[in-house]
């Protein structure tokens, strides 16, 4: 059996004012090229369909009809599960329209036998799939499982759903029918941030309270596909083939030059996963060029790329930002870079308001304030202290 492994579309998001639609067409065009030319038997997708929870009509259409494209004509059983960014809630009312297309949706994290397994007939025979939505943290006490296991750590919740449905998984399938775990959580030692720049993860999601390790991830499944995490990698410490799919597009400039891909899983059962990888190529790069702004000029390959420039300048230039938006298209941010001095905080007591945004500019610019600001500053504080009352 060939299952192929797609996760984060983030469908909707937005980089800077530019609309990204058209790329992320583009891109799950050419994941469903890659299902129909492997003759793919069944695609998981771990979560994050969409970037908000109540997606635009557009952003909606997309994904569901990028979902349906999945199936080749149904001939494919295709699942997905809610990430953090998806509305659980949305996700099962919309899988009751597409389960007679072979598209199936879950949301919500349900016990074994209500749901949370899914026994599915592909192409090459059974495959039994345990889905796992993403659990947020405030809510742990609501899913299946007795009272006492409530108090438990955020991690040790994780550990004990994702045992419990490997266990049943492992039942349900014989000896004829191959086993995966879908989910959508953190294991912690996984690289998240790159180049010091924001990644399209939300941060609310990545701290230390939503970290499992590696004893998250049981020994049952043939395969676990996890989402929630834009850098494709493996899991490290996983005892069975297990990873993350990453995002399909770079959807930050932490993701800048980030290689995006697609995952295909050939696994028989009883019988180790084998996994590679499929490269994804579309949408537009995002790039981070540094240098004078000759240099940037002379910089081969930024005209069809999103930027976040910085420019190496003696001082403030006011001017920047509308230069590098008449000459870059995609322009997304532009910043002056430049030796800044050091500037000793004082009290603000006593003091005009002009002395006040002389310090404030010094602070913020690493230079003096033109003379004719302050000029005109005192002026005004002048004028004003002289009114009548």
């Amino acid at each position: 059996m060939l299952i192929l492994h797609t996760s984060d579309w983030h469908i909707g998001k937005k980089i800077g004012p530019f609309d990204r639609s058209d790329e992320y067409r583009e891109v799950i065009d050419e994941v469903a090229d890659v299902a129909d030319r492997e003759q793919v038997d069944l695609v998981v997708h771990s979560g994050d369909v969409f970037e908000r929870p109540l997606p635009p009509i557009q952003a909606l259409e997309s994904g569901l009809d990028g979902l349906v494209r999945l199936t080749g004509g149904g001939r494919r059983p295709v699942v997905a599960i809610a990430g953090n960014h998806d509305s659980a809630a949305l996700f099962e009312t919309l899988s009751r329209f597409l389960t007679h297309q072979n598209v199936h949706l879950v949301g919500e994290i349900k016990a074994p036998d209500a749901g949370g397994i899914l026994d599915l007939e592909t192409p090459s025979g059974r495959a039994v799939v345990s889905c796992f939505p993403f659990l947020r943290e405030s809510r742990t006490f609501n899913v299946w499982q007795p009272p006492e296991e409530h108090y438990k750590s955020y991690a040790d919740r994780l550990r004990a759903i994702s045992t419990a449905y490997a266990r049943a998984a492992e039942r349900r399938a014989g000896v004829d029918a191959v086993t995966v775990l879908v989910a959508h959580f953190l294991v912690g030692g996984v690289k998240v941030h790159g180049h010091g720049a924001p990644r399209g993860e939300r941060e609310l999601h990545m701290g230390q309270v939503y970290a499992a390790d590696a004893r998250a991830i049981p020994a049952g499944p043939q395969y676990v596909a996890l989402g929630h995490i834009h850098a494709p990698q493996p899991v490290p410490g996983a005892l069975v083939p297990a990873e993350y799919a990453g995002s399909l597009l770079q959807l930050d400039f932490g993701e800048a030059g980030e290689r995006k891909r697609v995952v295909l899983v050939d696994v028989e059962p009883g019988m180790p996963a084998q996994v590679r990888e499929v490269p994804i190529r579309g949408g537009r790069p995002l790039l981070r060029p540094s240098g004078t702004w000759e240099e940037i000029l002379a910089t081969e390959s930024l005209d069809d790329a999103y930027l976040d420039l910085t420019v190496l300048t003696d001082g403030p230039d006011p001017g920047l930002a509308d230069r590098a938006r008449d000459r870059f298209e995609y322009l997304v941010k532009v910043r002056a870079e430049y030796a800044r001095a050091e500037v000793e905080r004082r009290s603000r007591e006593g003091r005009s308001i002009a002395d006040l945004y002389s310090e404030y500019y010094l602070r913020t610019e690493g230079v003096d304030p033109p003379a004719e600001l302050v000029a005109t500053l005192r002026e005004l504080d002048e004028e004003v202290a002289g009114a009548p009352a």
